[in-house]
């Protein structure tokens, strides 16, 4: 393939309206407390065929399609972007995570695939006609899709979602994230045994083959591989230049497993899906790494891909209000209904459960790569492609506000009402145990709790998920037999790990304690402390300060800033 001196001119200006419209529109909905992938997908929608094509035909066929060569090339990037975007996803996977949240992820997880499977399942092999099917000779194979895509949540748009409402690192946030680990896994097995079944790809492998080599490569993968990754991390960061030996590292792994998959009729980001998750398993693997990888396929790959959602059909003229209607509902039906019972089954009360169904029921970039390959192998119609796109997109903007309104706090209880100088002082402990246990010490006194119950409650919950939030800040927790919250505050100037986000050292330990029977007072004050520390250059003056009263005075300003 040989290029012209114009069609070089069309490809890069075509790359960069895609990039300058993706940014732009994506700015714009994160100034309004929404996913930046919506904008890039709007950005795609004005630039196909829905509005650009149908405006300016002529120039939209010279940028799009008249080019042979420029099609391919774009079609070659969207594919390379999507395989990135899978393996960066599998990089947040933590199994350790989905195996130590314990009752409640695993029914919310089991019930989050099951209930809306088998809703799905059922109304599309019983109606195929009305979902969008025409030939009843794929009844069945269209019914695993319909009930593998209600199945999926977007762990992406999910673990942005619990950052941006402060939540991440709160009980709630890693079951919700553990559950949609899990999730996405069995919804990813489950469609590419699917794609086995319809015979897409491969080479000349028989469907037993395809299956058994499939789950061969996650056993050896997740099983063996894991091991041989988290060797050999240490080593490469040790002997290679930062970070690019890494990253270099995660991209082979990540295409041979893409390659792998691909050659043996599964799509390739299973492989690197995958992948991703072993490598992001890996303890060696430093936070920076995770997020410089991050970065670049999120800010640069990604919204490539998503751009181009919008260029293969036009959404208009494909837009069927009893298809997207029905998808909808049986979205939100199937998935809400089902993760709020397994998280109430599993000891949640109410509310918590109907936030963790919400929180579940984010769809976004994974429904959408789901649709894209049911599109390119004919398993479904360009109608049913725009319901599920705009099903991704409404289930995506509704996640956080109705988070928000369940797990909204009727008292008048603050972060900034409960601190007291009394409750701060300088430590000079660099040890994460040790200052756990002297805060517990202080602590006893004012709830007349033995230091012991004190430690091993907050210690037990740290040793599950660390709770180093980020800009010098963590959160040590717990949940005890007490009337009302208390906290205590220790301000250190060596700074102690704890596992931070950004891998900053916590020269703020801010040790919450809350009654046992309120989940949600302990979920909004955890959201409103990491609030306050938002701004880095902010903390990093209060930490300038010399004497415990300035920095009560410096803390008091930080929250009536967020506050107003």
């Amino acid at each position: 393939m040989n290029f012209a001196s114009s069609e070089i001119v069309i490809f890069l200006t075509v790359i960069s309206l895609m990039l300058f419209l993706a940014r732009g529109l994506g700015e714009l909905l994160r100034l309004i407390k929404q996913p930046i992938i919506i904008g890039e997908i709007i950005a795609g929608i004005l630039l196909g065929p829905t509005l650009f094509g149908s405006i300016a035909p002529e120039t939209y066929n010279k940028l799009f399609i008249s080019s042979a060569n420029i099609s391919t090339a774009l079609n070659g990037i969207t594919n390379l972007a999507v395989i990135m975007l899978m393996l960066v996803s599998g990089l947040e996977v933590n199994l350790n995570v989905v195996l130590r949240q314990g009752k409640v992820a695993s029914i919310t997880s089991l019930m989050g695939v099951i209930f809306p499977f088998l809703l799905g399942f059922g109304l599309a092999y019983m109606m195929p006609q009305r979902l969008g099917i025409a030939e009843v000779d794929n009844r069945l194979v269209f019914a695993i899709f319909v009930g593998t895509a209600l199945s999926i949540t977007a762990l992406p748009v999910v673990a942005r979602t619990l950052m941006d409402l402060n939540l991440f690192k709160s009980e709630i946030g890693f079951i919700i994230i553990a559950s949609a680990m899990f999730n996405d896994l069995i919804g990813w097995i489950i469609f590419s045994v699917l794609l086995g079944m319809v015979g897409v790809g491969g080479h000349g492998f028989s469907f037993t083959t395809t299956i058994i080599l499939t789950f061969s490569f996650i056993i050896f993968v997740l099983f063996i591989g894991r091991k041989l990754i988290n060797r050999a991390l240490p080593f490469i960061q040790k002997k290679t230049a930062f970070p690019g030996g890494v990253l270099n590292f995660i991209l082979i792994l990540g295409f041979l497993s893409a390659a792998f998959t691909e050659y043996i009729g599964i799509h390739a980001i299973f492989g690197a899906f995958i992948m991703g998750i072993a490598i992001g398993d890996s303890a060696s693997l430093k936070e920076s790494t995770r997020e410089i990888m991050q970065q670049f396929v999120t800010n640069i790959f990604a919204p490539l891909f998503f751009v181009s959602i919008g260029l293969r059909v036009n959404f208009i003229a494909n837009f069927d209000f009893e298809i997207v209607i029905l998808f909808l509902v049986l979205a939100f039906t199937g998935k809400i209904l089902g993760c709020s019972l397994g998280a109430y089954w599993g000891g949640m009360n109410k509310n918590e459960s109907l936030a963790i169904g919400f929180g579940m029921n984010s769809r976004g970039a994974m429904e959408i790569v789901l649709g894209i390959l049911a599109l390119q192998f004919g398993l479904i119609q360009e109608k049913v492609f725009v319901a599920l796109v705009i099903m991704a997109l409404v289930t995506s903007i509704t996640s956080a506000p109705f988070m928000n309104l369940f797990l909204s706090e009727k008292k008048k209880i603050s972060f900034k009402n409960l601190i007291s100088l009394k409750n701060i002082y300088f430590s000079f402990v660099t040890d994460k145990k040790e200052i756990i246990n002297e805060l517990a010490e202080k602590t006893a006194s004012d709830i007349k709790l033995s230091k012991a119950e004190i430690f091993n409650a907050v210690w037990q919950r740290e040793e599950s998920i660390p709770t180093g939030i980020v800009n010098y800040l963590a959160i040590p927790h717990a949940k005890l037999n007490i009337t009302k919250p208390v906290i205590y505050i220790a301000v250190t100037k060596v700074g102690i790990d704890f596992s931070s986000l950004d891998d900053l050292p916590a020269r703020v330990i801010v040790l919450l304690l809350t009654p046992k029977d309120n989940s949600e007072l302990q979920l909004k004050l955890l959201a409103e402390i990491a609030r306050t520390f938002e701004q880095k250059t902010e903390v990093e003056k209060m930490l300038e300060c010399k004497t415990v009263n300035e920095f009560y005075t410096a803390l008091k300003g930080l929250t009536e800033r967020e506050k107003a």
